[in-house]
């Protein structure tokens, strides 16, 4: 048997939804696609996107989880963006806020971490 998949969505668990929200609004563009409550209120599911291609994250926010950070093992795992425009220009935004983590000049790359420490590679959409 063949299989055909595709990809859906990722997802993150955040301790703050609103923050998570509006940091990948201001860094990077995603907005809000769709959201789930729980009906006991134990989660809430919001899926946010670029807008053009049909991948979504998908931020998870868990009432009885503490409100301490998520282990994150040695943060190897990461979700990659492609920007458009001028690629110095966003570096020099991200940097501005305190978002950029990691650079590689040789590889001409660079990261930034999310409120939860959760780390986004950042390239030029060429």
């Amino acid at each position: 048997m063949e299989i055909k998949g595709r990809f859906d969505h990722f997802n993150i668990n955040v301790t703050d939804l609103g923050r998570s929200l509006r940091f990948y609004d201001e860094a990077l563009g995603l907005k809000e696609i769709s959201r789930q409550k729980a009906a006991d209120g134990s989660y809430e599911l919001v899926f946010v996107g670029d807008g053009v291609s049909p991948f979504k994250l998908e931020l998870t926010w868990l009432r009885d989880h503490a409100a301490t950070p998520y282990e994150l093992g040695e943060n190897e795992s990461h979700l990659c963006i492609r920007v458009a425009g001028d690629y110095d220009a966003v570096r020099e935004y991200h940097r501005s806020r305190g978002w950029v983590c990691f650079e590689n000049h040789e590889m001409g790359l660079y990261f930034i971490n999310d409120p939860d420490d959760y780390w986004i590679e950042v390239l030029p959409l060429k």
